[in-house]
């Protein structure tokens, strides 16, 4: 059964919205890395970031390799540098007192 956009928009945003995915999210915004550099990097157990970059390969947010016995993961640039850069320009535009808009009060 397809989706209606309202649907989709609320699991891509819910599956972004989780603060442990951004910071991966940014993190591989940098460069590929394997669970081991993407823990380390954020001082968090490899178990929870493989629980959170689960979702983020479903909806394919990021991908991931199998370089011999690791899983190298990288983001998905041509989708996810569109959406960094549709959010700056927005906020830039509509957020204009340095994104106080953003803070909910």
């Amino acid at each position: 059964m397809k989706r209606g956009l309202s649907e989709t928009c609320s699991l891509f945003f819910s599956t972004l919205s989780n603060p442990t995915r951004l910071a991966i999210v940014e993190l591989l915004r940098k460069g590929p890395r394997n669970v081991t550099e993407i823990s380390g990097a954020l001082r968090q157990d490899q178990t929870m970031i493989s629980h959170n970059l689960r979702p983020l390969v479903r909806c394919g947010f990021v991908f991931v390799e199998r370089r011999w016995k690791e899983r190298v993961y990288s983001l998905n640039s041509e989708t996810m540098d569109t959406l960094f850069n549709l959010i700056a320009s927005h906020a830039e535009k509509y957020c204009p007192r340095k994104m106080r808009c953003l803070e909910g009060k």
